[in-house]
């Protein structure tokens, strides 16, 4: 059986929720720490899906592995391996397929509630169309050419957008679980005491019903990966 590719930016951005439905579900992965300075899968016709997870720099910073990472995605959309991207990877996906990464109107930081704004969303997403998700971005990506756009947000728009019926790239984080959100309250506060943006939440807010949130959020992801892994090519 082949493994899911999942490409590690930052030492504290890990795999979470998704490493963990994967392995409920039986289905392997292999994590590439780019942070200690792992190169990239081979090939990735010799893995069944392509996950990219978030992290602290931009995707449009000059990252020896970048340019490489943004081939393998073209690569993996030519060879029907679905391709999934949280936040940073979602940015990455969004270049890869001809869009662009800017910086936000308003950081997020916090918990969102972000539309449905596609019928496809129900697939992805599950059947309520008002979704609460976690956000830590100060950056945004546009819509790629072909892309569908199913999620919108009142901050930030574009949220989550869909190529060829099976890659999705997503600004938010549907992977967190509640120890990788305590960790960033610690290891990123900085971020959050230092801005005036509308959409960043204090920490007391995030962590008031974060049990329930999570909770919430983890629901919502199964939903995303389950769909995700109807295309993966075990």
């Amino acid at each position: 059986m082949k493994t899911i590719a999942i490409i590690q930016h930052a030492a504290h951005d890990g795999p979470a929720f998704f490493a963990e439905w994967m392995t409920e579900q039986g289905i392997p992965f292999e994590v590439f720490a780019m942070y200690e300075g792992s190169p990239l899968p081979r090939a990735i016709k010799d893995h069944a899906g392509l996950c990219m997870l978030g992290g602290p720099m931009s995707a449009n910073d000059d990252l020896p592995y970048f340019p490489r990472l943004q081939s393998m995605v073209r690569e993996a959309m030519e060879q029907d391996i679905p391709v999934i991207g949280h936040c940073l990877g979602g940015q990455i996906m969004s270049l890869a397929c001809g869009g662009r990464v800017t910086k936000a109107p308003y950081a997020e930081i916090g918990w969102s509630d972000l539309t449905v704004v596609h019928a496809e969303g129900a697939h992805w997403f599950g059947p309520s169309p008002e979704l609460r998700l976690f956000q830590w971005h100060g950056e945004t990506f546009s819509l790629p050419p072909g892309a569908t756009p199913l999620i919108t947000g009142t901050y930030c728009q574009q949220q989550a957008f869909l190529m060829s019926g099976k890659h999705l790239g997503m600004q938010f984080h549907c992977e967190v679980d509640a120890p990788k959100i305590e960790t960033w309250l610690v290891t990123d506060a900085a971020e959050i005491h230092q801005s005036d943006s509308p959409a960043v939440q204090s920490d007391s807010d995030i962590v008031a019903h974060l049990t329930q949130d999570v909770s919430n959020s983890q629901t919502i992801a199964r939903h995303i990966y389950a769909r995700w892994a109807q295309g993966l090519k075990l």
